[in-house]
């Protein structure tokens, strides 16, 4: 089977001839550069780290790592046109989009500024990630304020960065295409996300319990701005993407992150319409990232038409997973759960990991439904030996 078959026949609740494996398709599934590094530096290859998601440092996934792991899918993110080198404070050499402009601040840091000049994400000295400051609209006081900010909420979500034209991506699309592998197409959208990264985590989650008429005003014209963004790029892009990504993060570690009811009431009605039109438009899958607790809401994703789910993150409350493949295995597609990176992944042996990885290939292969990749990105305290352990295991085991 071509890694396009495998995945697409995972996805369809077929078992392929072996499960798929992602590292990398998406921002939340591959590696940062500094474990990339210390991969390649390991396989005794040449260093290569370029950014394409720089908030939080995620490389691309070289051709050569891709091959050596048998890697199924290929990463279709929007992009720059153009890159530069870059050496990050902690000395690590790196390619960034041209349009990434990274500058010093107070106390060590590291700030990046938005088009106005105001910093839009801040680096602490010695840090790994950029965190978003400044929420744009977190002094508006009342719902008919948003208005005026229609420009920046209908250009939220989309790479400031991201200056290529759609023929360069499809560009990009063909080239994966002709390699046979499972393009997975990130849209770039998130609603729940999108008003606290808007608004400013605190006032969002206020808004959704006490100014409802702020929080429709701000997700109405946010659909409706996702919505020209995929009829704009669907006719040019539809005929080689296979899969589409959707982000938002429902979950925290111990539960969801807002009441069921509440998200079903304010959040879960965009998300239907959403889902429906990149279905309509791109007539492929969705798979949908939200870390965290999310069992509660899992039901209600596939009603509202996630057809695959990511990361599975075994850790949180709720996220067992033999009881998540018996209760949603022939509805849901588990696009990761194939080790946990924050306590096995970075800490135990290789023999540890491997026993880890069969454990949870022997629970969610069978049937299909299974796109196995680790609980979102390689950290950069993973031993580079326990990525090669977790692919070994995966040889010995991951065959139907």
């Amino acid at each position: 089977m071509t890694s396009r078959e495998r995945v697409l026949a995972a996805i369809s609740h077929r078992e392929p001839d072996r499960v798929p494996r992602d590292l990398g398709g998406t921002e939340s599934s591959g590696m940062t550069a500094y474990a990339l590094n210390r991969l390649q530096d390991h396989l005794d290859v040449k260093r290569q780290a370029t950014i394409f998601e720089p908030y939080q440092y995620v490389a691309y996934i070289p051709e050569g790592i891709k091959a050596r792991f048998r890697i199924d899918t290929a990463n279709l993110t929007p992009g720059p046109k153009s890159w530069k080198k870059a050496l990050n404070p902690l000395g690590l050499e790196v390619l960034l989009p041209e349009r990434w402009n990274e500058e010093p601040c107070e106390e060590g840091g590291t700030a990046v500024r938005g088009a106005d000049g105001t910093i839009a994400a801040r680096r602490p000295k010695d840090g790994y990630y950029f965190d978003p400051v400044n929420p744009p609209l977190q002094s508006v006081t009342k719902a008919a304020d948003i208005a005026r900010h229609k420009k920046t909420v209908s250009a939220f979500d989309y790479p400031s960065f991201a200056d290529e034209e759609v023929e360069n991506m499809q560009e990009r699309m063909q080239t994966m295409n002709a390699e046979g592998e499972c393009v997975v197409f990130n849209l770039c959208c998130h609603i729940l996300a999108a008003g606290q990264l808007l608004r400013g985590y605190e006032n969002f989650m206020v808004d959704l319990l006490t100014d409802e008429p702020m929080v429709r005003t701000l997700l109405d014209i946010l659909i409706e701005a996702y919505c020209r963004r995929i009829d704009q790029l669907a006719p040019q892009l539809k005929s080689g993407i296979d899969v589409v990504l959707l982000n938002d993060d429902l979950g925290t570690q111990n539960g969801p992150m807002l009441a069921p009811q509440l998200y079903r009431g304010l959040i879960k009605p965009y998300q239907k319409t959403l889902f429906a039109h990149v279905k309509q438009a791109f007539e492929t899958p969705i798979l949908f990232h939200s870390c965290g607790s999310v069992r509660e809401f899992i039901p209600d994703l596939i009603e509202a038409g996630a057809d695959a789910l990511n990361p599975i993150q075994l850790s949180a409350e709720g996220m067992e997973l033999k009881g998540l493949k018996a209760d949603f295995g022939s509805d849901l597609t588990f696009w990761g759960g194939g080790i946990d990176t924050q306590s096995v992944l970075n800490k135990a042996s290789p023999s540890e990991v491997k026993d880890a990885v069969k454990r949870s290939v022997d629970i969610l292969a069978p049937g299909g439904g299974f796109v196995f990749c680790q609980v979102h990105n390689i950290q950069p305290d993973v031993p580079p030996e326990n990525v090669t352990a977790m692919f070994e295991a995966l040889d010995a085991c991951g065959a139907y």
